[in-house]
Formats: structure tokens, C-alpha cells, sequence
């Protein structure tokens, strides 16, 4: 495929809970073959849910000067859990400063059922009445100071309700995708972010 000749922002990746960045290994070749040659993930560490997501955010926040510096602006990408670490970043450590754009993909805005299931501090803090998500949805409109995406599917098994994966502002594009994890391989969700990435206000 040619490569689109505008100037494109570095992207990171957010992995999200019992993953790595390995999961992104379709996204990656499918953002560098339109144009997106500095693509970047990491990999959170612990990345079961034994340490709270403010830990993990901080890692993100490292791990963005170690590479992009103070003044490169970036686009930042993250997928479920990865998406609640990527809104501690961007509302909480400064990273509303150095982000253009910004995508969730299945992420629990609103809390999961599925966080009740554990009692490993991450884990709880992605439940509907964890103190993280209502501080950070206490003031969630200072996100439309930039580009935001959600992506969705109703049929996720992972997120419960689904529904927690929108958010009422930005973009929401809802996807017919059967399984959680496929939400990163499906050509449509990879079409998707690559149009977030194009948005320009």
C-alpha cells in the first residue's frame, strides 16, 4: 500500500491487563503501511492488575519523555484497561499537554462488572464505584481539549455493559466485534483508529 505523504504524529500504544505491547503486532504494520513509520508501545509492568493504574500511568509518563522529549506532541492509543492508564496520563500527569489525539478502544470508562472479580488493587479500580474512575470522570470534558475517539463493540464479554466503553463527547464509532480481544485485529476497528489519527479539529 502507498504510503500517505502527510506529516504524521509519532503514536503510542497502551496495551491493556494480562497483555503486552505484543498484542498490537497487527496495528503496528497496518498504521506503518499508511504513513505512521514512529509507532511505539510498551510494556506495563506488573501488567495483572497487582499494582494500582496511577503506577502504571506514571510508566506511560516516563516512558513518552524518555522518547518523544518535552515539546514533540503525540497521539496516544489505548486499549481497554490501557485506556483507563492513558486517561491518568492525559488528565492527571500532564499529558493533555502533549496529546493531539487520543483513541480508547473497549476501555471501561464507567466501571466493569468484570473488576469485581478480583480483589488486585488495578482490578478494583476499574469497577463502577472505584475512586479512580470517579475522579477521573469527575472532570472528563477537560478531553475535548483535544481529538477524542472511542471505539466500541455491544458484544463485548469484557466490559460490562459495553455501553461503559462510550463516552458522550468526541467521536464514537461502535463496531459489530463478537470478541474483546478481537477489537485489535479487526479491519474495521484498524480503519477506525487510522481515521482517528486523521482527525484535525
Amino acid at each position: 500500500m502507498e504510503k500517505l505523504n502527510q506529516k504524521r504524529n509519532p503514536v503510542l500504544l497502551i496495551h491493556g491487563i494480562w497483555d503486552t505491547g505484543k498484542v498490537f503486532y497487527k496495528m503496528v504494520p497496518y498504521l506503518n503501511e499508511r504513513g505512521w513509520d514512529k509507532v511505539y508501545h510498551l510494556d506495563l509492568k506488573p501488567n495483572n492488575g497487582d499494582a494500582p493504574l496511577e503506577e502504571l500511568a506514571q510508566q506511560v509518563a516516563e516512558f513518552a519523555i524518555a522518547t518523544f522529549g518535552d515539546e514533540q506532541i503525540f497521539d496516544l492509543i489505548g486499549f481497554s484497561m490501557g485506556g483507563i492508564i492513558s486517561r491518568y496520563y492525559v488528565q492527571r500527569l500532564g499529558g493533555i499537554k502533549k496529546i493531539q489525539r487520543f483513541i480508547t478502544i473497549s476501555s471501561p470508562h464507567n466501571g466493569t462488572l468484570t473488576g469485581y472479580g478480583s480483589l488486585k488493587p488495578g482490578c478494583k479500580q476499574m469497577r463502577y464505584d472505584s475512586e479512580l474512575l470517579a475522579d477521573l470522570n469527575k472532570d472528563i470534558e477537560m478531553l475535548k481539549e483535544i481529538e477524542f475517539t472511542s471505539i466500541w463493540t455491544p458484544y463485548d464479554l469484557m466490559i460490562l455493559p459495553p455501553t461503559s466503553s462510550k463516552i458522550s463527547f468526541g467521536r464514537e464509532v461502535t463496531l459489530p466485534v463478537l470478541v474483546h480481544a478481537w477489537m485489535l485485529t479487526d479491519s474495521r476497528c484498524l480503519e477506525a483508529v487510522t481515521e482517528g489519527l486523521m482527525v484535525n479539529g
